[in-house]
């Protein structure tokens, strides 16, 4: 086994930035010689939660997705953008409480992913929350129109085998904590 790097940046072109993300493309060498080019998208971390009732039931959200033009059902999630690096267990109390005005009086924290680690730096850190209580929602100006829902564990589960429930955040969050036996 050789010392030598797999890849090497041998230069890097920042393409576009927002309060949301960077986009930069690196100029590379591999191990055998070959350049080539990356497109790398920077974002910082964030959490997903899974907010679950005595009863089995779960918390999910539908909200308006534009990059794909429709509505669609996912767990609460979301990052601080403008405090990359806060504690996950902040932000995922926080996003939970914004989005549903859930508070949560357990929260487990179940690991981490990374969302598409073939373009992006950004991981997913994941929570199961229990215990929780109803208070008031406070969503972003980039959250209008979203909606929250308590969802039948029956229901859920037939919406996940039906498809209506496309958000692969959400479903590997489910995987995760079925995976860590936190959830049946």
């Amino acid at each position: 086994m050789t010392d030598e790097p797999e890849i090497t940046t041998l230069g890097t072109t920042l393409v576009y930035q927002n309060r949301w993300m960077r986009v930069r493309e690196d100029a590379i060498r591999r191990r055998d010689g070959s350049t080539g080019i990356y497109g790398v998208v920077e974002k910082p971390d964030f959490v997903a939660i899974l907010p679950r009732e005595a009863d089995g039931s779960v918390h999910l959200v539908e909200q308006y997705r534009y990059p794909i033009g429709r509505r669609v059902w996912e767990f609460p999630q979301g990052a601080w953008e403008g405090k990359p690096e806060a504690d996950p267990l902040e932000v995922a109390r926080g996003e939970l409480r914004e989005e549903t005005g859930l508070v949560a009086g357990r929260m487990t924290y179940a690991g981490r992913f990374f969302q598409g680690y073939g373009y992006s730096t950004q991981a997913c850190h994941v929570f199961l929350a229990e215990a929780l209580s109803q208070g008031e929602a406070s969503l972003e100006q980039e959250e209008q129109g979203l909606v929250t829902r308590r969802v039948p564990a029956a229901e859920f589960e037939r919406m996940l085998r039906d498809g209506e429930i496309e958000d692969s955040t959400t479903l590997a969050v489910l995987a995760l904590l079925r995976a860590k036996g936190l959830l049946p």
